[in-house]
């Protein structure tokens, strides 16, 4: 069954983001969902052609993950997006982020500042389904760095696509404007 992309036109108008922005971030995932297809498709092919032992077929197995994950963490990023409400200080997740980090301003500081470092990749709030833990991860490419076994909770994209247009190099402000766009309920609703 082949993936359909989701339609996050209910963004565009949200406060920081220009709407050029967001079409052109909506056009870039709707991209990653079609090759996503595509590449499921040519290896679905392959294997009834018994050319599983290729190359080919070995190479487009590892860009599967790439083409995958940048459809499915531009959803998770979307969908944690739009939100107009504050987050609610008495909330599980504002008690399990002070727990894990001692307050929630801890936790918002070292998240704003993985999001900050240089380079392009994704910042990833993560709860192991193990224990439970909260921890902020970077992720520099889509299919690489991945905590096995853990849950996403909050997804903020930050390769240049995501912020250069309206913020030029000033990623910080790009953060903030995400910080006042979370869709807490969403977050919240991850966790396990």
């Amino acid at each position: 069954m082949a993936y359909t992309p989701k339609d996050y036109a209910k963004l565009i108008g949200m406060e920081g983001f220009s709407e050029t922005l967001l079409k052109n971030h909506f056009t870039l995932y709707q991209g990653y969902v079609t090759n996503t297809n595509k590449v499921l498709d040519t290896l679905a092919q392959m294997l009834k052609d018994d050319k599983a032992g290729t190359p080919e077929f070995a190479e487009l197995k590892r860009r599967v993950g790439w083409e995958f994950n940048g459809m499915r963490l531009h959803e998770y990023y979307f969908e944690n997006l739009g939100g107009k409400a504050p987050l609610d200080q008495n909330s599980p997740l504002v008690k399990k982020l002070a727990e894990e980090f001692g307050s929630y301003d801890a936790w918002e500081k070292d998240f704003k500042a993985t999001g900050a470092m240089r380079g392009i990749g994704w910042v990833v709030l993560y709860q192991d389904s193990t224990n439970r833990k909260l921890m902020n991860f970077w992720i520099n490419e889509h299919d690489v760095a991945h905590p096995a076994g853990c849950n996403p909770l909050l997804i903020m994209d930050v390769f240049e696509h995501a912020f250069m247009l309206d913020y030029g190099l000033k990623k910080a402000d790009y953060i903030g404007a995400f910080f006042k766009n979370i869709d807490w309920s969403a977050v919240g609703a991850r966790m396990k």
